[in-house]
């Protein structure tokens, strides 16, 4: 008797420690913007932290060269192949299209032979520096959430510098430099992404682990996204609560992640030699196959859509929220000053809803139809909500312990916790006859 009770216990504690271990993961991706759920007063809105879903973001993006007659086959031109630097009777010619290598080719689908692939004229002009500038522009604030990655079919650049721009291209800073002498090329000394640490993980360095010059085994470029992230969320980014929270309080790092464009400034071609062959000028050139960048739209933690119109990313913005980024509240709704989401506390932050102003809604602060109090408050006589101890505000919606000079933490006791897993324990014991003394 005594074993099957125990079995019994033991198949119930199995249950409910599968819904304890799903139920963080649900919210901890903050892809659910606000819940119903019940109270005393009847079903209210829980409102909470969200964002989209990361997506491959060359899908909008707009592509600009300069100088704007840089791609190859206008006129039409020979260059060498690039197994055989040595061998000249490669063609590009613009007018007819399987000759020609146009700067979409960057972003079409890989997988097809031969690759397909944006080509640069030759450094027929050298020793003039042969510059490009690739922009890649959303009209739209991005959050990187992956390595950014560049193949090259020419080779690596000898020199290049990524660079990022938040203001649309009014202004740019650099990302990092490319190089294969950093002190030559930049007069900086080489690094890589594992030299730095969280207290360094914002510093611009030079690499020199892509730059490998002429050689057709090594065609890609790195911008480690991820291993950025790895310095806080740990090397397999399982601890993703650790990271959500200093992108949280520190605005530098998040910005550091954020773009509204990137520019890759091409300096100097592979030559895979110190001295260029210049007799064979037609060895050196760019040529580039696939452009990666995943990132989602940033929505200030107020949205968990984005969608294209008239070529454009916009945000589907709730939480009485409105703008390309979600960036303000809805007339009406300006009873505080707009404040961005915060993924705090974790799993399911905190929404920072825009509320009604008093001068829109007259005498009614809140009702049980649209202007619900949160967080388990109580509406009395339509003019305020009653609070329970760890909340405030006019709809109830902040925690107290935010006032505090040491703000709220996981172990201040205040914030909304989760009674699921012990009433759903209590439910089943119920169910079963089974008590526990």
């Amino acid at each position: 008797m005594y074993l099957s009770r125990f079995l019994s216990l033991h198949a119930l504690w199995v249950t409910v420690s599968s819904v304890m271990q799903h139920y963080p993961s649900v919210w901890g991706h903050y892809d659910v913007c606000k819940t119903q759920i019940y109270t005393e007063e009847g079903k209210v809105w829980d409102y909470m932290a969200c964002q989209p879903e990361a997506r491959d973001m060359i899908k909008y993006v707009k592509v600009t060269l300069d100088p704007p007659d840089i791609t190859c086959g206008d006129p039409p031109e020979t260059f060498c192949a690039m197994g055989n630097p040595y061998m000249c009777n490669n063609e590009c010619d613009a007018s007819t299209q399987e000759l020609a290598h146009p700067p979409e080719l960057m972003f079409d689908l890989e997988g097809r032979h031969p690759s397909t692939f944006w080509q640069s004229t030759t450094w027929k002009d050298y020793p003039k520096p042969l510059h490009v500038n690739i922009t890649l522009s959303w009209n739209k604030t991005i959050e990187l959430t992956d390595n950014i990655v560049i193949t090259f079919e020419s080779g690596r650049p000898d020199q290049m510098i990524l660079e990022k721009s938040l203001d649309y291209g009014r202004t740019w800073q650099p990302y990092q430099y490319y190089a294969t002498d950093c002190l030559d090329a930049f007069h900086m000394d080489p690094k890589s992404v594992r030299d730095l640490s969280q207290h360094t993980v914002l510093e611009i360095i030079c690499t020199e682990e892509y730059s490998t010059g002429y050689m057709t085994n090594s065609k890609i470029i790195h911008f480690e996204i991820k291993d950025r992230f790895a310095f806080f969320a740990g090397p397999r980014l399982h601890n993703m609560a650790s990271l959500y929270g200093q992108l949280d309080t520190t605005k530098k790092l998040r910005d550091f992640f954020t773009i509204t464009d990137l520019r890759i400034r091409l300096l100097r071609p592979g030559t895979g030699e110190i001295y260029v062959d210049e007799q064979h000028l037609a060895r050196y050139f760019y040529a580039i196959s696939d452009i990666r960048v995943y990132g989602r739209c940033k929505c200030n933690l107020h949205a968990t859509g984005c969608k294209e119109e008239n070529k454009r990313l916009l945000c589907e913005c709730e939480h009485n929220t409105t703008g390309p980024d979600c960036g303000k509240c809805k007339k009406n709704y300006q009873g505080r000053p707009w404040s961005p989401g915060s993924y705090l506390p974790i799993p399911k932050g905190t929404a920072n809803i825009c509320i009604p102003s008093i001068s829109s809604i007259g005498t009614n602060v809140c009702d049980n139809e649209l202007l619900h109090c949160q967080n388990g408050g109580t509406c009395i006589n339509n003019v305020r909500c009653q609070c329970p101890p760890a909340y405030t505000g006019i709809l109830c919606e902040k925690l107290k312990c935010e006032r505090d000079p040491g703000g709220c933490s996981q172990n201040s006791g205040q914030g909304p916790i989760s009674h699921r897993p012990l009433l759903l324990l209590t439910a089943l014991l119920g169910a079963t006859g089974l008590c526990i003394r």
